[in-house]
């Protein structure tokens, strides 16, 4: 049985959600975002939205809280919006943008120039004798969480040092060296 599936998802002031041929569409200061919606039923009463099943088969189950989750991220979304941080670990590793065109010295011999969507904004923090930071802000979950995803890759944390681009907050498990 779904338990996610079953809690009401309240709407924030300020937030509009409109259901129409099984796209759930959410508007709020922030953009809007939609999703499509197959097989449960999306219902709004009085500032709450509740799904509903149609059967107890496995697929409805699963369905039934992947579609609560996604709309409760996306009212989430438009209203406060997400942010992730990713801190650049090693020396000589640099990040800058002009505008959303974001520049990772990650000690390859070119700089990494990467183009971000213009849902994402980022923000490049360089303090002296600190870890470079890269913050990014968007009102898409999914979305932010891909560009972070592709920025860590470039230079995924390597367990000997702890050396690369790695989420701020994240615990790298490290080994030992090779002893003598």
């Amino acid at each position: 049985m779904s338990r996610i599936g079953l809690n009401p998802i309240t709407i924030p002031e300020g937030v509009t959600v409109e259901v129409k041929d099984g796209v759930v569409t959410a508007k709020g200061k922030l953009g809007e975002l939609s999703q499509t919606i197959e097989d449960i039923t999306v219902k709004i009463e009085d500032k709450e939205i509740t799904l509903e099943r149609p059967s107890e088969k496995k697929a409805h189950k699963a369905k039934h809280g992947l579609y609560r989750a996604l709309i409760f991220n996306m009212i989430e979304g438009v209203s406060n919006g997400y942010t992730k941080e990713l801190e650049l670990v090693g020396v000589g590793y640099r990040a800058s943008n002009q505008g959303n065109k974001l520049d990772l010295a990650l000690g390859f011999s070119h700089n990494i120039v990467l183009d971000l969507a213009p849902e994402v904004k980022v923000e490049t923090v360089s303090e002296k004798g600190k870890n470079p930071i890269v913050k990014l802000m968007s009102h898409d979950k999914q979305l932010l969480g891909q560009v972070a995803s592709k920025i860590r890759s470039f230079r995924k944390p390597e367990p000997y040092k702890g050396k690369g681009v790695k989420f701020v907050g994240e615990q790298i498990r490290r080994k030992a060296g090779k002893s003598a």
